[in-house]
């Protein structure tokens, strides 16, 4: 039995992690970069058969000779990264708290194809948003992680690692880290996965409080009845239109659409789209 224990704890432990790529397998990359046997070039001038050669063998050069990877694995080990086995995987994830007390968490995936250093740019203002021109109130904790297959993510040896199980996996990450309530976000394929956590966050009874492309803070201040804008563009998000299908309906962008829902949420006190219906029938606006 103690040995069980300590196996179950060993796979659940939360294990830090520095990227090393070693200096050979680098090489080999550009030595097969460099070994592209290249077709001949294409017979017109524009792109209508395809990405021009000149293109593509600049983009090689850039890769073989110009790209720094060292510079990047050092971007990466000036976080905080992390493994840990879910699923019989090894998950890699990157988790920066930030210092203000009272940060909300948020889980951010990367699409397909990808990976975390897509996100890097964010993690600053994100954690540290007193120190980009924000306030302490719009702070984050962050968690990034690679999806299996993705960057220092374990290999999937079988099939079945739809958005569904990493939607369960991420919900999985969160509640390990000790994160019960908290906010997703999801770019691409990622957007899939944050809607299956949603999905098996309520069938969990987790509380997930937010989800997809818009990271809403929750700050139940008012009541208030809603503007005729904010109540037209909560019928359609409530009625399954997306941000850029709502602007483009109203003549609107899909970023102004995001700030008057945020709005509209902050309002009626609620913290997803899925609970807009009974709200704007309280309101007697569910027509």
């Amino acid at each position: 039995m103690s040995d069980r224990t300590d196996n179950s704890a060993a796979a659940t432990a939360v294990r830090p992690f520095a990227a090393d790529i070693p200096e050979a397998e680098i090489e080999a990359l550009r030595a097969r970069i460099a070994a592209t046997r290249w077709p001949e070039r294409e017979t017109v001038t524009d792109a209508s058969q395809g990405v021009p050669l000149a293109v593509i063998q600049e983009l090689a050069r850039y890769w073989a000779t110009g790209y720094d990877l060292r510079r990047c694995q050092a971007q990466l080990n000036a976080l905080p990264q992390f493994m840990t086995e879910i699923d019989g995987l090894d998950i890699h994830f990157i988790h920066v708290r930030s210092r203000h007390q009272d940060a909300l968490p948020l889980i951010v995936n990367h699409g397909w194809p990808g990976s975390v250093i897509e996100q890097l740019k964010i993690i600053g203002p994100l954690t540290d948003p007193t120190a980009h021109g924000g306030s302490a109130s719009d702070a984050f904790h962050v968690v990034i992680p690679s999806m299996p297959g993705y960057g220092f993510s374990g290999k999937p040896a079988s099939t079945g690692w739809g958005p569904e199980r990493m939607g369960r996996a991420w919900a999985q990450l969160m509640q390990r880290l000790g994160y019960t309530r908290y906010v997703a976000q999801g770019g691409d394929w990622g957007a899939f996965v944050v809607d299956q956590m949603e999905a098996f966050a309520e069938r969990a009874r987790r509380e997930l409080i937010a989800t997809g492309e818009k990271v809403r803070k929750r700050s139940i201040e008012t009541r208030d009845q809603l503007t005729p804008q904010e109540e037209q563009i909560a019928r359609l998000a409530r009625d399954g239109r997306t941000n850029p299908q709502i602007g483009a309906q109203l003549f609107l962008s899909a970023r102004t659409v995001e700030w008057h829902l945020r709005k509209v949420f902050t309002k009626l006190g609620i913290g997803s789209r899925h609970e807009l219906k009974a709200a704007l029938a309280s309101l007697g606006q569910d027509g």
